[in-house]
């Protein structure tokens, strides 16, 4: 078999030539979905001595479909230019290649600790009796990216238009598949439940420090208030064209009012409960420019009354056959209290509703392991990593240990400028994999990516498109809403547009 070559010049092996390469730090896997798991991985091992070579295994046992060729996976690690030479594993036998190179060290993932085949056990014990180490790590753990320090923009947009063309050619989604999707969501007929936001923006214009204190001061120049939390989602969802109601509580205030308004002026069906004693949650956040310098918020986080509770799951007794799908977009401001979530859960179980769920705790404490049973979850890592009190596995176990926690059907991990990463159940034994780079490579405002993304997924499955369709779709929706101040709701208009534009490099 000759050699393959990639853009970078990482050879591709056989173990037979790969005499030159003894005494190289090893990886292993079978890395069927190159992902940014996979990425934090091969790099730290990648500083753990001069050459690195990844062994791919030709077959995972026990997942014969969805399973792609081996020479296909090893190009794909070829073509990150981490390790300085791939090898295919001729029958899997990670205990051959070892005794062959005799390596400086073994890394392997951290889902192999706990979870050893009878070869690489063997490998294991052959290591130790040679004193050498095997290491296992899933990568240091990142919640920002350094691509723009390495890369200039048109380099990242395009490599990542690359990216998002292979992830759609993996999963057989044309072009026409995405445009087919967006058409069909005008069907949808969802319910949208959570915490009311009003997110309100200050422009100012910076003058300098005060002279009598470290001070920054600044002066106002305009300011504009914005639909968010809970309240965007179903914002985005009738954008989309799609059927929506929405329920919330609010404060007898003015930005209570001033929500009411604004929602009845996109004709969202909404359904605003008053407690006199809560306000409406207020974000004030300062700019000059794009910058951020601090935010603001007025806000009440205790739950809402009882009674309440009593009024929303009764206006739902006499409603939920309206709806297809139910998305909860949890802020932890006290509305989905754990009554009502019990509720919607059962609800969705007996009637069968599709049931999303999102909590969002940027600055308030939340578990999204709490929503149980739900069709879809879409946490961001950090959630996740707290909601598991896990900082040690890498991505995989940590969405694996999600999925398995909460019992959902399928899991949108969001991280952050590195995209998205999807998990969809085959069946009890097997996952699939597939990972979405984001599409904007220099976002000038991400409040309110992840709110666009859920309402998109809720809107595109509920309509009949397949979630890795409407993973697709809600990739280019999302790139739309950062790349503007404030939450804007998107448009079927604009994410064609971005489709469009991200199908052709």
């Amino acid at each position: 078999m000759k050699n393959f070559q990639n853009h970078f010049q990482t050879p591709i092996l056989n173990l037979e030539n790969s005499k030159k390469f003894k005494g190289a730090v090893l990886g292993f896997g079978h890395f069927n979905s190159v992902h940014t798991g996979h990425i934090r991985y091969l790099k730290h091992a990648k500083e753990l001595g001069n050459n690195f070579i990844v062994c791919i295994m030709k077959s995972v046992e026990g997942e014969s479909t969805n399973i792609f060729s081996q020479s296909d996976r090893a190009e794909s690690v070829a073509q990150l230019g981490i390790a300085d030479a791939i090898i295919l594993l001729p029958n899997n036998s990670l205990f051959e290649t070892v005794k062959e190179l005799d390596p400086s060290c073994l890394v392997l993932g951290k889902e192999y600790e706990n979870k050893l085949s009878k070869d690489i056990s063997s490998t294991i014990k052959f290591l130790g009796n040679k004193k050498k180490k095997v290491i296992y790590h899933g990568g240091d753990i990142n919640y920002a990216s350094s691509d723009l320090l390495l890369n200039s923009e048109s380099q990242l947009k395009n490599e990542r238009k690359k990216q998002f063309i292979q992830a759609l050619k993996r999963q057989n989604i044309s072009k026409q598949d995405l445009i087919n999707c967006s058409e069909r969501l005008k069907k949808s007929k969802l319910l949208v439940i959570g915490d009311s936001i009003v997110d309100q923006y200050t422009a100012c214009e910076a003058l300098g420090m005060s002279a009598e204190a470290p001070v920054i001061v600044v002066k106002e120049l305009d300011q504009k208030n914005f639909i968010g939390g809970a309240a965007i989602v179903a914002s985005h969802i009738a954008s989309l064209g799609s059927s929506c109601h929405f329920i919330s509580v609010i404060g007898n205030d003015e930005q209570g009012n001033w929500l009411k308004e604004s929602l009845e002026k996109q004709s969202i069906e909404s359904h605003l409960f008053i407690e006199n004693e809560r306000p409406t949650t207020l974000k004030k956040r300062y700019m000059v420019e794009n910058q951020k310098l601090f935010r603001v918020s007025k806000l009440a986080s205790h739950q809402i009354e009882e009674k309440t509770t009593n009024k929303i799951i009764d206006f739902l007794e006499k409603n939920y056959k309206l709806f297809d799908g139910i998305v909860i977009s949890d802020f932890v401001y006290g509305v989905i209290t754990p009554r009502l979530l019990n509720y919607l859960r059962e609800i969705a179980n007996r009637e069968n509703i599709f049931l999303f769920g999102d909590l969002q705790c940027s600055s308030q404490v939340g578990n999204i392991s709490k929503m149980k049973d739900f069709y879809l979850l879409s946490p961001n890592e950090r959630e996740a990593r707290v909601a598991l009190q896990d900082n040690e596995n890498g991505l995989d176990l940590l969405c694996q240990k999600m999925i398995s926690e909460s019992g959902c059907k399928n899991l949108i991990m969001k991280l952050a400028a590195q995209g998205v990463l999807v998990y969809s159940k085959i069946n009890d034994k097997s996952l699939k994999i597939q990972a979405f780079p984001a599409l904007s490579v220099n976002p000038i405002d991400v409040t309110g990516a992840g709110d666009s993304m859920l309402a998109i997924l809720s809107a595109s499955i509920t309509s009949g498109s397949s979630l890795m369709e409407a993973s697709a779709l809600a990739s280019c929706g999302a790139s739309l809403v950062v790349e503007s101040i404030g939450n804007q709701p998107v448009t079927i208009s604009g994410i064609l547009d971005k489709v469009e534009d991200s199908c052709n490099i």
